[in-house]
């Protein structure tokens, strides 16, 4: 899943850098992500509107942990599961601040 979570991180970062107004709703946003996939795990930092220090790792002190199996991710990211029913459903866990899932949640 690695590839997929990188071209994740590319695609935010080009749409950054080419809309200010994504750039001015993440400029103040400093969290950690921590992405469980059960036997693969990954966390990054987000601040200054960039995505910083991905990892192949968790972070136990991570603002936000998003879990799931790595088919349900999948399915997320390639738009045949809607988020909403994924955390409805069970098959999306984020322990985390709500208003944090929603700043994601519209970033990606």
């Amino acid at each position: 899943m690695e590839p997929t979570i990188r071209k994740l991180i590319d695609k935010f970062e080009r749409k950054v850098a080419a809309d200010e107004g994504v750039r001015d709703k993440v400029k103040d946003i400093v969290k950690t992500v921590s992405i469980d996939l059960g036997e693969e795990h990954y966390s990054f930092r987000l601040q200054d509107a960039a995505v910083h220090d991905f990892k192949p790792e968790a972070d136990p002190a991570a603002d936000m942990t998003v879990i799931c199996t790595p088919e349900n991710f999948q399915a997320l990211v390639d738009g045949t599961l809607r988020p909403m029913r994924a955390y409805v459903t069970k098959k999306l866990v984020v322990k985390g601040k709500i208003e944090d899932i929603m700043h994601l949640k519209s970033l990606f």
